[in-house]
């Protein structure tokens, strides 16, 4: 689901990866579906490889996503430009045993920003990972195919 989709540090936005060379990676924008380079140098992050920190182990993005997704119904989130407090309090909702500590409102707001804007594109596709999910029960049911 997460695959693919970047966030570029010192850009705005979330970005899809459309080809990689030797020096750079080509992006594309996915607000303009404007290209653009971005060089080795860069921070680039991939959505897929962001976890956010709770008191036990770190929870990956997707699990969080797919948690507001859940508490929607497949609709937007909250804003990301409503008060620190009810950013907290929204985010305690979804995800109760985060660190709070170590997790920043800013962190909230770039989480929600992210969310609402694949869930406005239509990219948060939680399917297959129910269809995983069927196959890892089937498995523990019948045992692995020899």
């Amino acid at each position: 689901m997460l695959k693919g989709i970047l966030s570029v540090s010192g850009q705005s936005g979330l970005y899809k990866l459309v080809a990689e060379s030797k020096n750079n990676i080509i992006i594309e924008s996915l607000e303009t579906f404007k290209r653009m380079p971005v060089h080795s140098t860069s921070k680039v992050s991939a959505l897929e490889d962001i976890a956010i920190y709770t008191e036990n182990e770190d929870v990956p993005l997707k699990d969080i996503f797919k948690a507001i997704f859940d508490k929607e119904n497949g609709g937007p989130a909250i804003s990301p430009k409503v008060s620190a407090n009810e950013l907290k309090a929204y985010f305690e909702q979804v995800v109760p045993e985060y660190d709070k500590d170590r997790v920043y409102v800013s962190d909230i707001k770039k989480v929600l920003l992210w969310y609402n804007t694949l869930q406005n594109k239509d990219l948060l596709d939680f399917s297959e990972e129910k269809e995983e999910g069927a196959k890892e029960e089937e498995n523990e049911v019948t045992g692995p195919e020899k």
